[in-house]
C-alpha cells in the first residue's frame, strides 16, 4: 500500500481505529520549500588544525569539537539542538506518530524465568517502563521486586548492565551505568535482605563479573584516565580479584599489570566448580590469547593454551578436569573442542562437535549442548550431549531468530524465544528429554504480523558477490517505486544481523513503510571468510554491498531514490556516512547514527584503537592512510555537492565512538551542501552509545526520525 496516495488503518490512536490518509501535494518535494530554504545553522568555527601524514598535509579545521570539556564545544551543542528541535517542531504529524509508538509499546514484557540458589528470577516490564525490573521468586510464591533500574535516577537514564550470582545464589554482584556511559559501578548486596555488604566498586569498564565460591569476584578494568572519561583513551586492561570486605584499592591485580602482558581487554571467568581460571586477552575486537591458572594451589602459575590472537576462542562449560570451548582456530565457522585441564595447550584440543558450512552459536543447559547455525542469517538448532553425539534437531516454530536456550545444568525445563521481523517474540519451554517445546509465554503486542509479510531475497553486488537481505513490509503493498523504504545493515566485527521484532520497526511498517535489512560482508552471517572480506583494505566491499542492495530496491520497483532512507548504527553509522558520500544521488535521506566518521583519529578516542583489527590505522602504513582517507565519510564531503537529508544522531555521553565524531561530520556537510535540504545533528542528553538508553529518550527519538524521513520524503500532513 503506498503511503501518500493510500489510505491506511492507524490503530490505537484512541480507544477505537481511525482511518488516516496522508496527503501529499502534486509537487511532491518540499526540500525547496521556505523550511529548508531558510533553515539557518549555528555558525561553527574553523580553526587552522594540520596534521601530517607520511608527508601528506590533512587539515582538521573542527578539531576543537573534539574537547568535551570545553565550555565552546557545549555552546555549539546547545545550538545545534535548538535548530533541530525547532525543525522537528513544524512537523504536523511527528506526536501522532510518537503516540503510536508509545502505543505499540505499551504491553507487558516479560524474560524466561532462571533459577539462582532457591529463587526463581524474571525480569519485567510493564509497557513504557525506561527500564526492565528484575524480579525474584520462591517457589510458587509472591513475586518481588529484586532491583528496579527505575529506581536508580529520577530520569530512567541508570541501567542495570549485568547482574551475577554467587555459586548457591545467595549473593548478587550488579553493575550499573550511569547516563550510558561505559563506565560502570558494581554493588555486591546479600539476595536475602538485598541489603548492600560493602562500598561499591568503582571505574570499572568492559567488565565481566565472576565469582569466586562466596568469597570475591574477579572484574575488570583501566587506570582512571586524565582529562575526559568520554574521551580519553583507554588502552591497558587489568583483571582484579576483590574479596568481599576490601577495599577496592587493595583489590590484587591478577592479570595485565606489566607491559608484557598489555591487552586492551582482558576477562576473567572462573569454572562453576571454583577449581580454575580462565583469563581471555586481546588487542582488538577479533582474536584472544587464553591462560589457565589452577585455584585450588595458591600461587600457581599460568598456564598457556593460546599465545597468539589468530582465533577467538572462549569457555562453554566445565567437568573436572575436562573444558570444553568454542573456536575458530582452523575452522572459521567455528566448532566445539575439548581438553584436560592438566595439559590444555591448543596443540591437545579434541573436536568434539565439528566445523560445518554454516556460523556456529552455542549454549548449554539442562546437561546439553544446543548448536545454533545461521543459514542465510535464519536459524537452524541442534541438541548434543556432552559426548559430542547429535540428539536431535529442535523443531522451531517458523523462519527467523531464536535465543540461546537457556536453564542451569540440573533443569528439567529450559527456555528460549523465537521472533522474525514481523512476528513479536514468543518465550517456550522446552522438554531436553523429548524435545517438545510448548509456549510458555506470548508476546502481549497488538502488533498484527498477519497484515504483513517478509521475505529473503539475494542479490550482486559490484563484483558480483550474492548478498542476501530480508524485506519485510504490508501484504498488498504496490511495487511502483513509490514506497518509503528504510534500508538498515552493519558490515563489521563479525557481526550478524539476524531477524529480530522491534516496535519501532512495526510502526514504520504499519506507517506503509518497507523495512529492508541487508547481510552485507563485514559481518558474521557467512564465518570469518564473510568478515575478512570487509575489512582493512577490503572496506570497500561493505559499501559496495549497501549500494548494491539499495540499487535492488530500486531496480525490483520497492522504491526509488526519492523515497529511500538509510540507516546504520556505530559501524552502521559509518557505512551510512561513506556511501551518502559516495553515491549521494541514490538516497533522499541518510540517518548514520553514533557513527565512526572520522576514519584518521578514531583510535585515538577510548576503546577506538581495539578496531583496527577491522579498520587499520592511518598510522599503519602509507597505503593504509590512503585508503582510509579515500572513504572516510569526514574527509569525502565535498563543496557544492548535493547531499541527501541528513540527521546525524549521537549523545553527549557516547564513550565508546565519542561524539565528536558526528559532530565534526555534521559541521563538514552543513558548510558545504549544495542543496537546500536540511543537514541537522540530535544530539541526546545523558546518553551512551545505545545501551541501556530508556525507553522514552527511544520512543521520542524514533518519532524524530521517522517524521523526518518522511517530511523528507514530502509527507506535509496527516489527516485524521
Amino acid at each position: 500500500m503506498n503511503l501518500f496516495i493510500s489510505a491506511f488503518v492507524f490503530c490505537a490512536l484512541t480507544t477505537g481505529c481511525m482511518e488516516n490518509t496522508l496527503n501529499t501535494p502534486t509537487s511532491f518535494k518540499v526540500k525547496s520549500a521556505d523550511v529548508n530554504e531558510h533553515l539557518l545553522y549555528p555558525q561553527t568555527v574553523k580553526s587552522k588544525v594540520v596534521d601530517s601524514y607520511f608527508d601528506e598535509k590533512v587539515a582538521d579545521p573542527y578539531r576543537w569539537l573534539e574537547d568535551d570539556l570545553s565550555q565552546e564545544t557545549a555552546n555549539w551543542v546547545n545550538a545545534q539542538n535548538t535548530v533541530t528541535a525547532n525543525y522537528l517542531a513544524q512537523i504536523p504529524y511527528r506526536d501522532s506518530i510518537k503516540k503510536r509508538l508509545s502505543t505499540l509499546w505499551n504491553y507487558e514484557k516479560v524474560s524466561a524465568p532462571f533459577k539462582e540458589g532457591e529463587y526463581t528470577y524474571f525480569y519485567k516490564n510493564d509497557g513504557l517502563q525506561n527500564q526492565f525490573v528484575l524480579y525474584q521468586q520462591k517457589e510458587n510464591g509472591k513475586a518481588d521486586v529484586f532491583l528496579d533500574p527505575n529506581q536508580f535516577s529520577e530520569d530512567g537514564s541508570t541501567s542495570l548492565s549485568y547482574v551475577s550470582f554467587s555459586k548457591d545464589g545467595s549473593l548478587a554482584a550488579y553493575a550499573i551505568s550511569e547516563g550510558g556511559s561505559d563506565w560502570r559501578k558494581i554493588f555486591i548486596i546479600d539476595v536475602e535482605t538485598k541489603k548492600q555488604l560493602e562500598a561499591p566498586l568503582e571505574n570499572i569498564k568492559f567488565s565481566a563479573i565472576s565469582w569466586y565460591k562466596n568469597e570475591g569476584i574477579y572484574y575488570s578494568s583501566y587506570e582512571k584516565p586524565k582529562g575526559s572519561e568520554l574521551s580519553a583513551k583507554t588502552d591497558q586492561h587489568r583483571l582484579f580479584y576483590h574479596k568481599l570486605g576490601q577495599v577496592q584499592k587493595d583489590d590484587l591485580v591478577i592479570y595485565g599489570d606489566t607491559p608484557q602482558q598489555k591487552h586492551r581487554y582482558v576477562v576473567g571467568r572462573v569454572t562453576k566448580d571454583d577449581r580454575y581460571l580462565l583469563i581471555n586477552g586481546a588487542m582488538s575486537t577479533s582474536g584472544n590469547d587464553l591462560y589457565l591458572k589452577d585455584l585450588t594451589k595458591p600461587n600457581s602459575p599460568l598456564m598457556t593454551l593460546r599465545n597468539n590472537f589468530d582465533a577467538d576462542t572462549d569457555l562453554i562449560d566445565s567437568e573436572g578436569d575436562t573444558l570444553y570451548f568454542v573456536t575458530n582456530l582452523n575452522a572459521p565457522n567455528k566448532k566445539v573442542v575439548v581438553v584436560d585441564a592438566t595439559s590444555p595447550g591448543s596443540e591437545h584440543w579434541q573436536d568434539l562437535i565439528p566445523e560445518t558450512e554454516h556460523v556456529l552459536s552455542i549454549s548449554k543447559a539442562g546437561g546439553f549442548f544446543f548448536t545454533e547455525y545461521m543459514v542465510d542469517g535464519i536459524s537452524k538448532v541442534y541438541q548434543y550431549d556432552y559426548e559430542g553425539n547429535k540428539v536431535r534437531t529442535l523443531a522451531l516454530p517458523g523462519v527467523g531468530n531464536t535465543s540461546s536456550i537457556q536453564g542451569r545444568e540440573d533443569d528439567k525445563t529450559l527456555y528460549y524465544s523465537f521472533n522474525n521481523y514481523k512476528t513479536p517474540p514468543t518465550i517456550y519451554s522446552y522438554n531436553p528429554e523429548n524435545g517438545l517445546s510448548e509456549v510458555y509465554k506470548k508476546s502481549g503486542s497488538t502488533f498484527n504480523s498477519d497484515a504483513f509479510e517478509s521475505k529473503q531475497v539475494f542479490f550482486k553486488s559490484k563484483d558480483g558477490t550474492s548478498v542476501p537481505m530480508i524485506i519485510t513490509y504490508k501484504k498488498g503493498v504496490a511495487l511502483n517505486g513509490k514506497n518509503p523504504t528504510l534500508l538498515y545493515a552493519y558490515g563489521g566485527f563479525n557481526t550478524s544481523l539476524t531477524p529480530r521484532y522491534r516496535p519501532i520497526d512495526a510502526v514504520w511498517m504499519e506507517l506503509g513503510g518497507i523495512y529492508a535489512v541487508a547481510n552485507i560482508r563485514g559481518g558474521g552471517e557467512y564465518g570469518k571468510k564473510w568478515h575478512h572480506a570487509g575489512i582493512q583494505f577490503n572496506k570497500q566491499n561493505v559499501f559496495d554491498d549497501f549500494i548494491a542492495a539499495a540499487e535492488y530496491l530500486i531496480a525490483e520497483k520497492y522504491t526509488s531514490s526519492d523515497y529511500l532512507a538509510i540507516n546504520g548504527v556505530s559501524n552502521g553509522g559509518l557505512l551510512v556516512g561513506a556511501v551518502m558520500t559516495q553515491r549521494p544521488d541514490l538516497m533522499q535521506v541518510a540517518i548514520p547514527a553514533v557513527g565512526v566518521l572520522d576514519m584518521l583519529r578514531y583510535h585515538k578516542f577510548t576503546s577506538g584503537a581495539g578496531w583496527a583489527y577491522d579498520y587499520g590505522t592511518s598510522e599503519q602504513s602509507k597505503e593504509m592512510f590512503e585508503y582510509l582517507k579515500d572513504y572516510s565519510p569526514l574527509h569525502n564531503v565535498k563543496d557544492g555537492v548535493n547531499y541527501p537529508a541528513t540527521m546525524i544522531t549521537t549523545a553527549d555521553h557516547d564513550d565508546r565512538v565519542v561524539p565528536a565524531h558526528s559532530f565534526k561530520f555534521a559541521a563538514e556537510l552543513q558548510a558545504k551542501q549544495g542543496s537546500h535540504d536540511p543537514v541537522l545533528i540530535r544530539i541526546e542528553t545523558n546518553a551512551g552509545h545505545g545501551a541501556g538508553i530508556p525507553v522514552a529518550k527511544t520512543i521520542d527519538l524514533y518519532a524524530d526520525i521517522y517524521s523526518f524521513i518522511l517530511f523528507n520524503m514530502g509527507m506535509t500532513t496527516l489527516e485524521q
